[in-house]
């Protein structure tokens, strides 16, 4: 039996030909790839930031219900932003998707995802067992 299992959605795959996965569950824990602002046709959303949040948090959470848990279930999120504001002027966003108490969260601003139209990544990590 594998030590664990890929997860992925029709809108959320892994590029052809890059080696990745776009989650991967392993025991009780789902790890989630940094998911981009692309739409099930693998375009790009938008060009505004609250649009590409938006869908960043829509993958995130195709990948988290995949794997049997809920955006309850996220107890991490790493946000990575090409200019801070992006981070800074979208917390009502998270609010719609987690409560509290909220997961951890670090945020960085970078100079570059890998492709120039995108504004932000978000990696996420979530608990799907229950606590002891």
């Amino acid at each position: 039996m594998p030590r664990y299992q890929l997860v992925e959605t029709e809108s959320v795959r892994s590029a052809e030909g890059r080696p990745y996965s776009p989650a991967l569950r392993v025991g009780d824990w789902l790890f989630v790839s940094g998911q981009v602002p692309l739409g099930a046709d693998g375009k790009t959303v938008s060009t505004d930031a609250e649009a590409q949040w938006r869908q960043t948090m829509e993958n995130i959470r195709s990948l988290v219900e995949e794997a049997g848990g809920t955006m309850e279930d996220v107890v991490r999120i790493d946000v990575f932003v090409t200019d801070i504001r992006h981070y800074l002027n979208h917390g009502d966003i998270r609010k719609e998707y987690f409560q509290p108490p909220y997961p951890i969260c670090t945020a960085l601003e970078v100079s570059g995802l890998a492709r120039e139209e995108w504004l932000i990544e978000i990696e996420a990590q979530a608990f799907l067992g229950t606590p002891d």
